[in-house]
C-alpha cells in the first residue's frame, strides 16, 4: 500500500542523512591519508644534513715560506667577515632545523588525530544500531505484553461473562421466588428468624456467582489443586475446610481418597450434596471441635485462612492439630501478599478476604499450635509474557547489560511473584 506523506518524508530524511555519514566518512578517510613531510620529501633528510656540514667553521691556512706569510695576513684580514656570516648561516640552520623538526611532529599530531577521528566515527553507527535494535525489541516487548494483557482481560471478560449468566439466571429464579413469597407475605408478615434466613440465601447465591465470575470454572480449579491429592493418599479421612464447589473433594473421592467438607454457604452445599459429595453445612470451627482427637490423617484447606479473624485463624489451627492423627498432613493454600499481582489481583478483589497472611505469620503461628516439617510452597507462578523482560545486551557495556538484568530480575520477583503459597505442615 502507498505510504504516508509523513512516513515517505521521514524516510527520505533518512537516505539523506546516510549519504551525508557515508560522505563524512569518505573525506576523513581521504584526510588521515596525507604524508609527512619526510614521507613525502625522502631526499630533505640528506639536504638538512649537507647544510648542517656547509656551515662549519673554515679552517685557519697553514704552510710556511712567503706564500704562506700572504696567506696568513689575507686570512686575518678577511676572518671577521667569515665569522660573521658563520653565524649568521649557523642560526639560519637551526632555525630550519627547528622548523622541519616540529612540522615533522605537528604532521605527524595532525594524521594521528584524523585516525582516531575515523575510528571513532565508525564506532558511532554500530552504537546507533545497537541503540535501534535495543528499542524495536522493547517495542516488540511491549507490543507483546500489550496483547497478553488484552488476552488475559479477554478471558477474564469471558469468565465474567458466564458468571454474569449464571447470575442472571439465579436472579430471575430469585425473582420468581420472591415475587412468590411477597403474595405470601402480604397475607402474613413472617418471623424475624425466617427473615434472616431468606436474606442469608440471597447473600449466599451473590457468592456464589462472584467466584464463579473471578476464581475461575470449576475445570480451572480442578487444575490447581490436582498436585495436592497424591500428598493425602493413605491418610484418610481427610477434611476439606470451606471446600466451596467441592472441587478438591471431587478429587479426592475419584483417587480412593474417602474425605469430608464442610462449607458455610448454603446454596453451595445443596449442589455439592446434589452431586454426591459429603459436605455438610456449618461453621468450620464448630464443625472441628466436633470431630474427635486424632481421627483423621489430613486437613485442607483451599483460599480459606485469608477470609478468618486472626483469633479464629489460631484456633482453627489448634484444631486442626488436636484432631490430626500422628503424622497427618495439613495443606493451607493462601494468596500470596509478597507478589503485586496477587495482593492487588487476587486479595483486593473479594471484599470477604479478612486480612492478607505472610508467609512467615502462617508459618509460626502453624508452629505455635504444634506442627512440625512447617515449609511454604510458591505456587500459581505469572506468565513469563507478563513479567518485564530482560535488556537485549547488544551494543551495551557487558557491566551495563548485567546490572539492568540484575534489577529487572529483583523487580520481577517483587511485582510478579507467584500469585498463591501453600502452607505445608505435619502433625
Amino acid at each position: 500500500m502507498d505510504e504516508s506523506p509523513e512516513l515517505a518524508s521521514l524516510r527520505k530524511r533518512l537516505e539523506d542523512e546516510e549519504a551525508g555519514y557515508a560522505s563524512l566518512l569518505a573525506s576523513i578517510d581521504a584526510l588521515a591519508a596525507f604524508p609527512l613531510p619526510y614521507e613525502k620529501r625522502p631526499d630533505l633528510p640528506g639536504q638538512m644534513a649537507a647544510l648542517n656540514h656547509a656551515v662549519a667553521p673554515a679552517e685557519r691556512p697553514a704552510g710556511g715560506g712567503l706564500g704562506g706569510a700572504f696567506r696568513q695576513r689575507t686570512w686575518d684580514a678577511v676572518a671577521p667577515g667569515f665569522e660573521h656570516q658563520r653565524r649568521f648561516n649557523s642560526l639560519v640552520v637551526q632555525v630550519l632545523n627547528g622548523f622541519v623538526d616540529e612540522s615533522a611532529t605537528l604532521y605527524a599530531h595532525l594524521r594521528e588525530l584524523a585516525a582516531v577521528t575515523l575510528r571513532h566515527t565508525q564506532r558511532v553507527l554500530p552504537v546507533m544500531d545497537a541503540r535501534d535494535r535495543v528499542a524495536t525489541a522493547l517495542a516488540t516487548t511491549r507490543a507483546e505484553l500489550i496483547l497478553e494483557a488484552f488476552d488475559r482481560r479477554q478471558e477474564t471478560l469471558g469468565r465474567r461473562m458466564e458468571g454474569l449468566l449464571a447470575l442472571r439466571a439465579r436472579v430471575t429464579t430469585l425473582g420468581e421466588e420472591m415475587s412468590a413469597l411477597r403474595r405470601s407475605l402480604e397475607a402474613a408478615p413472617p418471623p424475624p428468624a425466617v427473615a434472616a434466613a431468606a436474606q442469608r440465601a440471597a447473600d449466599d447465591s451473590t457468592y456464589a456467582a462472584f467466584e464463579a465470575c473471578y476464581r475461575g470454572s470449576r475445570e480451572e480449579i480442578r487444575g490447581r489443586l490436582a498436585d495436592y491429592v497424591p500428598r493425602f493418599e493413605g491418610l484418610a479421612p481427610v477434611l476439606d475446610l470451606g471446600c466451596g464447589r467441592g472441587e478438591f473433594l471431587e478429587l479426592l473421592r475419584e483417587a480412593g481418597v474417602a474425605a469430608r467438607g464442610v462449607e458455610g454457604n448454603l446454596h453451595v452445599v445443596q449442589d455439592d450434596v446434589a452431586r454426591g459429595l459429603d459436605v455438610v453445612h456449618g461453621d468450620l470451627l464448630a464443625f472441628l471441635q466436633a470431630t474427635a482427637d486424632g481421627s483423621v490423617g489430613g486437613v485442607s484447606a483451599a483460599q480459606v485462612a485469608e477470609h478468618l479473624p486472626p483469633p479464629v485463624l489460631q484456633r482453627t489451627l489448634q484444631q486442626s492439630f488436636r484432631v490430626l492423627r500422628p503424622g497427618g498432613l495439613m495443606i493451607l493454600e493462601t494468596v500470596n501478599p509478597r507478589s503485586l499481582v496477587g495482593f492487588l489481583e487476587v486479595y483486593n478483589r473479594d471484599l470477604t478476604h479478612e486480612r492478607p497472611l505472610h508467609p512467615d505469620t502462617l508459618s509460626f503461628l502453624a508452629s505455635a499450635a504444634g506442627f512440625t516439617d512447617v515449609r511454604v510452597e510458591l505456587r500459581s507462578p505469572v506468565d513469563a509474557a507478563a513479567r518485564l523482560q530482560p535488556i537485549p545486551t547488544d551494543g551495551l557495556p557487558p557491566r551495563v547489560a548485567e546490572a539492568l538484568n540484575e534489577n529487572i530480575a529483583r523487580l520481577n520477583g517483587l511485582l510478579y511473584g507467584p500469585q498463591e503459597y501453600a502452607l505445608v505442615a505435619r502433625r
